[in-house]
């Protein structure tokens, strides 16, 4: 059957299609020069229009594509569209049946995966996503039409829900199986630590995702959700011991780890490493010869005067070395250097020797040769940093020398080794999981051996637990934006918080979240205190009124209370604690630098030092061009480390926290402080 368009028609229509012939299943549009070909698995409408005189054909295809027949008489136009359409729609319903079977057999298909009772990844949810965007492919029928058939609109519109809204979808089933894991293992998580685990808690714990970051804040529980974390993998089958690795950012958080898990787990077959523990066990599986780690690495002592005896045979051997360390110790560092053989001036070199130690330790981090250090450094301090570097490197070398004498390796390197073994697949991982603590103290060369152990397994999961709030690590490498890009580095998934804190009370907790969250860069969230606390739980005070503060305090802190004294730098220790020991004997003072006190926890915490200054706190600004040159750039907020710094130390408390700064010249902080209602005080 065909339709043709009139003598006059064709002429006036000057039209490129002047006649359609229907076909099997399709029809077929053509005119002098041109043709074209429309199956009915394209078509999405046909229309049937009628002008002043003639009648005209529209055939609508996908992408808003339109193709018009002109000039045919309208009597004809009629009795053919009527036939066309009739056979169109019988067609479409055939196929209707067939698209209805494919739609509800891929449901069936992503039903059947749901009862499997299993947590659904994002990666998951993106494979559903492809079987169904596959199974669209093999329908008979456009797919913007499949809403005109009864037998086919509920099973589109679920799919449509799984390709539109896909996290919805995602998060709407995880709930349900979270809500069942927890009625089902509640004996599990009322019993895991010593205290049931929150809502919070628990739902990290039993998180499926690939990468999760549980961010959590001060005294809410990190360590107890690592724990539950290792105990929910064994509970549930999916991972015997020996393919978890827990890791610990020192020995004796590793070690407090495993009594904790011995604890609560009752189990030894588990044991927290730190990464270069890690390291070396990678090395002495994958290579025959096994290296010993330098004893200079765990003696600050011996690794100073290592340094500062090359220091001075430098200086004193080589007068372009004693002139280019003056130059740096009065212009950069602006410190007072004596006249004549400075480097043999003992106050001078103690004060020395922790930086030397520091800067090498960068060097070492960086690990590439000079030449691709000072390529590396911003070009506005290039040429300062090459020569800071020449000064340097007879440390350096002395730091190898040392290393070759003792037949052994540094951390950085024993990383680095291990890296190299993987790379070369001589070390085949164990571990399906893999669990961090204080993941916000992370090194890129740390991130790089994680990263170097999941590449040899793409399904092996990553659960960090760390507080980008207590990022204060910055100094020996650590990099923030491992933390608050976590899904950048190391794959897409989720990200759980902790919303309550069992240490402090609420006012310390307001207190600190508001100080904390001005720095815009600090990721937002909730930290909720389960005790109260009054308007003077945290107080500024002078410095001047130590001394009554503890004598006001030993009339009432109990014997078994703890008081942390914390101050900027070790030796800004009070003068008053000296005699603390015979003045009040029954108060149970520890002092220590706010970085030491980190995971620490006391009844109550006097915070020395907010003054400003080259020794105040917050520490100035200033970087030397080392670390300029070598650590992570900083980020783009006055004082970022040093609010967090303060955090920490306010955040060591439940009861009280006293804030004691210098009258003369107050710290920045102490007027950020007042503006979120810290009041100050003229006495205890």
């Amino acid at each position: 059957m065909e339709l043709k368009a009139t003598s006059m028609g064709k002429r006036l229509a000057q039209h490129p299609y002047d006649k359609v012939v229907l076909l099997n299943a399709g029809v077929k549009v053509s005119g002098e020069r041109h043709e074209y070909l429309i199956p009915f698995n394209q078509l999405l409408a046909i229309h049937c229009k009628r002008g002043l005189v003639w009648g005209e054909l529209e055939f609508v295809l996908p992408a808003g594509k339109v193709v018009r027949l002109h000039g045919t008489e309208w009597a004809e136009t009629q009795r053919f569209h009527h036939h066309l359409n009739t056979l169109w729609q019988q067609w479409s319903h055939e196929m209707s049946v067939i698209a209805a079977q494919v739609l509800q057999q891929v449901l069936d298909e992503i039903a059947q995966s749901n009862e499997q009772q299993k947590w659904l990844t994002r990666q998951q949810t993106a494979a559903l996503q492809q079987k169904i965007g596959k199974a669209l492919t093999a329908l008979p029928l456009p797919v913007t039409r499949l809403d005109e058939f009864e037998n086919c609109r509920e099973a589109w519109g679920k799919c449509q829900a799984w390709l539109s809204d896909i996290d919805k979808s995602r998060l709407a089933h995880n709930q349900a199986w979270t809500d069942a894991m927890l009625t089902r293992y509640a004996d599990f998580f009322s019993t895991v630590e010593s205290s049931p685990l929150n809502p919070a808690q628990a739902r990290a714990v039993v998180n499926g995702e690939q990468s999760l970051l549980v961010l959590a804040g001060a005294g809410s529980g990190k360590t107890s959700v690592l724990v539950a974390r290792a105990g929910w993998l064994m509970t549930t089958g999916e991972a015997a011991a020996e393919q978890i690795l827990l890791l610990a950012f020192g020995r004796k958080a590793a070690q407090e780890m495993d009594e904790r898990i011995q604890e609560r787990l009752h189990t030894r077959d588990i044991s927290a490493r730190t990464f270069h523990a890690l390291a070396l066990h990678i090395i002495q599986q994958g290579s025959k010869k096994v290296p010993s780690i330098s004893k200079l690495e765990n003696d600050v002592q011996a690794r100073q005067a290592l340094f500062i005896k090359t220091w001075r045979q430098q200086c004193g051997e080589k007068k372009a070395q004693a002139k280019g360390w003056r130059q740096w110790l009065e212009e950069e560092l602006n410190w007072d250097v004596p006249e004549g053989s400075f480097w043999q001036d003992e106050t001078l070199s103690r004060r020395l020797g922790s930086r030397l130690d520091r800067w090498v330790s960068l060097m070492r981090m960086h690990g590439g040769s000079q030449a691709e250090m000072i390529e590396s450094a911003p070009e506005e301090i290039r040429a300062v940093f090459s020569k800071r570097v020449k000064l340097l490197a007879p440390m350096l070398k002395a730091w190898k020398t040392a290393l070759k004498d003792e037949n052994a390796v540094d951390f950085s390197g024993l990383i680095h080794q291990a890296i190299i073994i993987l790379d070369k697949g001589r070390f085949v991982s164990p571990w399906k999981h893999i669990l961090v603590d204080e993941f916000q103290d992370i090194s890129p060369q740390r991130a790089a051996l994680l990263s170097a152990l999941r590449a040899q397994n793409k399904h092996t999961s990553l659960f960090a637990v760390g507080d980008d709030w207590q990022a204060i690590y910055r100094f020996s490498g650590a990099q923030l934006t491992l933390t608050t890009a976590f899904h950048h580095y190391f794959g897409e998934g989720d990200r759980s918080d902790l919303d309550t804190t069992y240490r402090f009370n609420s006012r310390i907790g307001e207190i600190a979240n508001r100080f904390i969250q001005q720095n815009p860069h600090q990721l937002a969230k909730p930290l909720n205190s389960l005790t109260p606390g009054d308007k003077k739980a945290v107080t500024l005070l002078a410095e001047d009124q130590l001394e009554p503060l503890l004598d006001k305090l030993s009339g009432y802190a109990k014997p078994d209370e703890r008081i942390l004294v914390l101050a900027r730098y070790h030796h800004l220790k009070p003068a008053a604690l000296e005699k603390a020991a015979t003045r009040w004997p029954k108060l149970q003072l520890d002092f220590m630098t706010i970085h030491a006190s980190k995971g620490q926890q006391a009844d109550y915490a006097i915070v020395v030092g907010l003054k400003e200054g080259s020794d105040g706190f917050p520490a100035p600004a200033r970087e030397s061009v080392m670390e300029q040159a070598l650590l992570p750039v900083p980020e783009d907020f006055p004082d970022a480390e040093e609010r967090r710094l303060l955090y920490v130390a306010i955040t060591r408390a439940r009861h009280r926290v006293w804030l004691l700064f210098n009258k003369d010249e107050p710290s920045t902080f102490v007027d950020i402080l007042k503006s979120i209602d810290v009041p100050v005080a003229r006495k205890p």
